[in-house]
C-alpha cells in the first residue's frame, strides 16, 4: 500500500490548492478525483474550472461583447453592418479556456510530484482510502492526514427534476448551441443572474422566479434595489415573491405554475427551464459509514473552526462544509489546513470573504450590510457615490451605472462593509477586503490617493462621503 503524508479527496479549487500548498510545505501528497470531461478524459479543477466559475465567465464575456457591438458600439462611433452570434464558436472558446486551465493544474501536479489518482475515493478509516479507477480497478492508499474536498452539485427541486433537455441545471445551460426563445429560471441568485444575463444577451426572453419578496437578500438592500432596477431595464423579467406550485412538461415546452404575493396562481410556458436554486454538498459515498463522519441536516460535513472533522486527522474544506460556496473561500481553507498540518498557526477571517456576481455591471460586497448592523444593534455611518458621476465610467458608456457604498463603525470609523454595483466590481472589492482585513478606517481610504481617471475613484468618493465630504457629489 502506497503511503503519503496527505491525501486530498477532490481536485476543485479547495482540493487542488490544498494539495499544492501541502507539497510546497514539504509533504508527500496524493489527490483523488473522478471528474471526466464530455469526451471521457479525466480533468482536474472540479466544478469551478470545468462547468462553473470559469466557463460561465467565458460565456459572460463573449455575450457581453456581442451585446456591446449590437447595442452600444454606435454610441462610440463604431458602425457595424451585421452582428451575428456564433454560439458554437463561443462554446469552442469556452472549451479551449477550460482545457488550458485544467491542463495547467495537471502540469503543476506533474512538476511538483503530486500523485493524481483518477477515480472515485472512499475513506475507509481515518488513514486509509479506497480508490476505484474509471476502469473499475481498485487500490488502497494511506496517509497521516486526509483532506475531504468533494465539492457540491446543483440542487434539484422535487417539482422540477432535471432531464438535461427541457429542465436543466447550470452545466446544461453552459452547453446550449442556440438561445431558447423563452427561458424560465427558478432562482435569482448568482447562477440565475449570470446565466440569465448570458442568454438574454444572446436573444432569449428570460423570466426569473424566486419565492422571497426580497431581491438579493444577502446584499445591501440599497444596492440590491439599484441592481434590480437596472436589470429590469436591461430586459430581465424578475418576479420576486413567486413560489413554484407545479412544473409540467410537454413534448417541446415546460409549463410553470407559480403563486404570486397576491396568492393567485399564474402559468408561464417556456422552451427551457433552468433550475438555479442553489447547490448541495456532494458527500455521497466519500466515507464508509463505519467511519462515523458527522454530517449535519443540510448535508454538510461538520467541522470545527480549524476545519477538523470529528474523525482524528481528517479535515474537510470548500463547498462541503459550513459557509458560503465560494471557490476562493475553499482555496483559502485548503491553504490554512495545509499550514495547520505542517505545524503553523494560520488564520482565516471569514468576515473578509468577498462575494461577486459577474453580470454587467458586476455586483460585489464584503463585510456587513446596513441591515445586518441594524439587527446587531451596532451604531454605524454610511457613505456612497454614484458610478454615473465617475469620469472613467462615462468613457465606458451609458450602461456603466451603479453605486459604491461603505458602512463604518460610528465611533471608531473602522470599515465594516463595502458594497458595489459597478463595472469591474470584482476587482474593486479587493480594496474593501483589505480594509477590513487590516482594520482600516474610512478616513484611511479617504486619505489614499487614487489614480485619475479610474473606476477606483468611486471607492475614494464613497469613503469621503462617510464623513459627508465627497468632492464630486451633489448633496
Amino acid at each position: 500500500m502506497e503511503n503519503y503524508d496527505v491525501i486530498v479527496i477532490g481536485a476543485g479549487p479547495a482540493g487542488y490548492v490544498a494539495a499544492l500548498r501541502c507539497q510546497q510545505l514539504g509533504m508527500k501528497v496524493a489527490c483523488v478525483d473522478k471528474w471526466l470531461d464530455p469526451t471521457g478524459k479525466p480533468r482536474l479543477g472540479g466544478t469551478c474550472l470545468n462547468v462553473g466559475c470559469i466557463p460561465s465567465k467565458a460565456m459572460l464575456e463573449s455575450s457581453h461583447h456581442f451585446e456591446f457591438i449590437s447595442d452600444e458600439a454606435d454610441e462610440h462611433g463604431i458602425k457595424v453592418k451585421e452582428v451575428v452570434a456564433d454560439i458554437k464558436k463561443m462554446l469552442a472558446r469556452k472549451t479551449q479556456i477550460i482545457n488550458e486551465l485544467t491542463g495547467g493544474i495537471e502540469i503543476l501536479f506533474d512538476v511538483k510530484g503530486i500523485k493524481w489518482y483518477q477515480g472515485t475515493a472512499t475513506l475507509l478509516t481515518n488513514s486509509v482510502v479506497r480508490v476505484v479507477s474509471h476502469k473499475a480497478e481498485e487500490t488502497q492508499v494511506s496517509a497521516k492526514h486526509i483532506i475531504l474536498a468533494p465539492g457540491s452539485v446543483p440542487t434539484e427541486m422535487t417539482e422540477a427534476p432535471f432531464d438535461g433537455d427541457l429542465i436543466c441545471d447550470s452545466e446544461d445551460a453552459l452547453a446550449w448551441e442556440k438561445p431558447p426563445k423563452r427561458l424560465g429560471v427558478l432562482g435569482a441568485g448568482v447562477i440565475a443572474l449570470e446565466m440569465g444575463s448570458v442568454w438574454r444577451r444572446l436573444g432569449s426572453q428570460v423570466t426569473l422566479f424566486h419565492p422571497s419578496a426580497t431581491f438579493l437578500r444577502n446584499a445591501d438592500q440599497t444596492v440590491a434595489k439599484n441592481v434590480k432596477k437596472t436589470f429590469l431595464k436591461q430586459g430581465l423579467e424578475i418576479l420576486s415573491g413567486h413560489k413554484v406550485v407545479a412544473v409540467k412538461k410537454s413534448a417541446k415546452t415546460v409549463q410553470v405554475t407559480v403563486m404570486g404575493a397576491d396568492e393567485k396562481e399564474k402559468q408561464y410556458t417556456f422552451d427551457k427551464l433552468l433550475v438555479a436554486t442553489g447547490r448541495t454538498p456532494y458527500t455521497e459515498n466519500i466515507v464508509d459509514p463505519v467511519v462515523g463522519l458527522s454530517i449535519d441536516d443540510k448535508g454538510r460535513i461538520e467541522v470545527d473552526e480549524d476545519c477538523r472533522t470529528n474523525i482524528p486527522n481528517v479535515y474537510a474544506i470548500g463547498d462541503c462544509v459550513r459557509g458560503d460556496m465560494l471557490a476562493h473561500k475553499g482555496s483559502e481553507e485548503g491553504v490554512v489546513v495545509a499550514e495547520r498540518i505542517s505545524g503553523q498557526k494560520p488564520h482565516l477571517n471569514y468576515g473578509a470573504v468577498p462575494y461577486v456576481i459577474y453580470t454587467f455591471p458586476e455586483i460585489a460586497w464584503v463585510g456587513y450590510t446596513e441591515e445586518q448592523l441594524k439587527q446587531k444593534g451596532i451604531e454605524y455611518k454610511t457613505g456612497s457615490f454614484a458610478v454615473t458621476a465617475n469620469g472613467r465610467a462615462k468613457s465606458i458608456g451609458k450602461n456603466a451605472v451603479g453605486v459604491c457604498k461603505f458602512v463604518a463603525d460610528a465611533k471608531t470609523d473602522r470599515v465594516l462593509g463595502m458594497h458595489l454595483f459597478s463595472p469591474q466590481a470584482s476587482e474593486l472589492i479587493s480594496i474593501g477586503v483589505q480594509a477590513i482585513e487590516t482594520e482600516s478606517s474610512s478616513e484611511d481610504l479617504a486619505r489614499t490617493i487614487f489614480a485619475h481617471p479610474t473606476l477606483s475613484e468611486i471607492v475614494h468618493e464613497a469613503a469621503l462621503d462617510v464623513d459627508n465630504r465627497a468632492l464630486h457629489a451633489i448633496k
